[in-house]
């Protein structure tokens, strides 16, 4: 099994006057885009955010986003289409949000998903902040820094919730 999947933590302590690099927020929002998607759509868009002033704006109206200490954050935008593949976008994004996670991991850092689809206010808030159009929606922000805690792991294999069809 790969060691970034059990490596992977939400974290939500980051260590405080630790920037992240440009490049590393590339790469992350790089892996994102190799995320697999229905019929190729690439339902996403990605607003990469280090600006002090706006992660304290998320942390006012995301009240569970762990961002007070976070150097970065990435708002996955996904964009819903007409047609072929309709209604896919979450597992799309959610892919592209996994994605952004693991790399953190590979990078030495931490990070924590934090949802804003399905929640209208939360959607809302985060469409008027960045200028996101209506036929957008702004599905999840992942707060990313140097880890400054190391929670236990709490996802594990429970066999009796697997069949198998032979």
């Amino acid at each position: 099994m790969n060691n970034a999947i059990k490596a992977r933590r939400s974290i939500r302590k980051y260590k405080k006057d630790k920037p992240v690099t440009k490049e590393q927020l590339t790469q992350m929002v790089e892996a994102a885009m190799l995320a697999p998607s229905a019929r190729n759509s690439r339902p996403w868009e990605f607003i990469v955010i280090t600006k002090r002033e706006i992660l304290d704006e998320i942390n006012r109206i995301h009240p569970h986003a762990p961002i007070e200490t976070a150097a970065a954050a990435i708002v996955v935008v996904a964009i819903p289409q007409e047609g072929l593949p309709e209604g896919f976008f979450p597992q799309d994004c959610g892919a592209a949000a996994q994605n952004i996670l693991l790399e953190a991991v590979e990078m030495g850092l931490g990070a924590c998903w934090c949802g804003i689809y399905p929640r209208g206010e939360r959607m809302e808030s985060f469409a008027s902040l960045f200028n996101i159009p209506k036929h957008k929606i702004p599905f999840c922000v992942i707060t990313i820094g140097y880890p400054d805690e190391e929670p236990d792991a709490r996802g594990f294999f429970e066999e009796s919730k697997v069949s198998y069809v032979e």
